[in-house]
């Protein structure tokens, strides 16, 4: 076990943000997985990275002052104040994202605080989610196995951390005789298909399925479609580890119809279920949940264009993560098992040339520059998408759930 867990702190650092020598490092953690985190620090080190910010967090400790603290309290806590976030974007610093989940615990806790507290996490780190959002800076997010997420997972047996951490292993390529070289092989396949995305120049993409999913999302006439590693500063850091997904920025005014979930979303400690949304010209008009629907609302309210598309992804039924046949209640690998929409802030890196263009612009061709990005999970295994392109060809390019191109 122990052996895999530098393997996968070394793929993190070397992969996944890519890090320099001597660069700043910042790692965003929950507090569970501090073991982990000694030997990720013991790496590190060894590479010559000695400037790393531990930024702790603590699911019970947040429900506890959410429950307690009022808006301005909220506001001052260091789980929602990020301001740290811009200091080390000013050193350029590279940035490790270790996400984890566990119980429905935020569900006693008043919406309107909720709101609050993701508001405000976000609107700290300004200068970061610019910087990230430019591709100025090195980012990824993974996964640790907690005890808690395991006992979720597999029912609260006795060695389910260990069995959560052996899927996380097999998941992430660990066990292969080179993950490092594993991992260039499976960008260069997942480019491939962006390319030939891309070069479709599609106009419109028709999702279709046996739940009631009908929806028409277009997209701009520049639009370029990414997969999980990005082009920042001549590296290629792998912003989601794992990733299985192609992805692309729609016009965020030219979405109409309605879409169905396939999986629930674990947003804020909240477990939402069941989302319906329908959209008009690009807006959600009406949405619900069978459960955590107050959580749903706050998502889409947030601010004037979380209600407004920014993301559409692709994810074959067929991927390692879909193949575990294992629901995560954790986005990060949920949506790499599954086909995939965000309301809110869109990608520059998916639009032609966006680097020269004005913000005036980009509002023209429709990208979405809100606040918030909020993925949900609507594929299923009947799911068909029909793309149409800018010179009006019709292109089966998902069938049953699967590339069809």
């Amino acid at each position: 076990m122990e052996e895999k867990l530098y393997k996968y702190a070394h793929l993190l650092l070397t992969k996944g943000v890519c890090i320099n020598e001597y660069q700043p490092l910042v790692i965003n953690v929950p507090i569970d997985a501090i073991k982990f985190v000694r030997i990720l620090t013991k790496v590190a080190c060894e590479m010559n990275i000695k400037d790393i910010y531990y930024d702790w967090t603590d699911e019970d400790l947040k429900h506890t002052q959410l429950k307690y603290f009022n808006e301005e309290e909220i506001k001052e806590s260091r789980f929602w104040n990020k301001s740290v976030h811009d200091e080390y974007a000013k050193k350029d610093a590279a940035f490790l994202h270790l996400t984890s989940t566990g119980s429905n615990l935020m569900s006693d806790i008043e919406s309107e605080k909720l709101k609050i507290a993701s508001s405000h996490s976000l609107l700290t780190r300004k200068l970061y989610r610019e910087k990230q959002s430019n591709n100025e800076i090195d980012w990824c997010i993974a996964a640790v196995a907690t005890k808690q997420w395991g006992d979720l997972l597999f029912d609260n047996k006795e060695d389910s951390e260990e069995k959560l951490w052996e899927l996380i292993f097999d998941i992430c390529l660990i066990n292969t005789d080179n993950p490092e070289e594993a991992w260039t092989k499976k960008m260069k396949e997942n480019h491939a298909m962006c390319e030939k995305l891309t070069n479709l120049n599609i106009k419109e993409l028709h999702y279709e399925s046996s739940n009631g999913t009908n929806l028409m999302i277009e997209l701009p006439e520049n639009a370029v479609w990414c997969g999980g590693s990005s082009q920042i500063k001549g590296r290629e850091p792998i912003v989601n580890m794992p990733t299985e997904e192609v992805f692309t920025t729609p016009n965020k005014n030219k979405t109409n119809g309605v879409v169905y979930t396939s999986l629930p979303l674990v947003h804020s400690g909240i477990t939402i279920k069941d989302i319906m949304l329908e959209f008009k010209d690009g807006k959600i008009v009406n949405f619900d949940a069978s459960t955590g629907k107050e959580e749903l609302k706050n998502i889409i309210e947030l601010d004037e264009e979380s209600s407004m598309l920014g993301e559409v992804a692709l994810v074959d039924k067929n991927s390692k993560i879909a193949k575990t046949n294992t629901l995560f209640y954790e986005t990060l690998y949920d949506e790499n098992a599954s086909c995939h929409i965000a309301v809110g802030r869109g990608f520059k890196e998916c639009i032609k040339d966006s680097h020269d263009m004005t913000e005036k612009e980009l509002e023209e061709i429709g990208y979405n520059n809100s606040k918030n990005h909020v993925d949900m999970m609507i594929g299923t295994k009947d799911l068909n998408i029909t793309a149409i392109t800018y010179d009006n060809k019709e292109i089966e390019i998902f069938k049953d759930g699967s590339f069809n191109v």
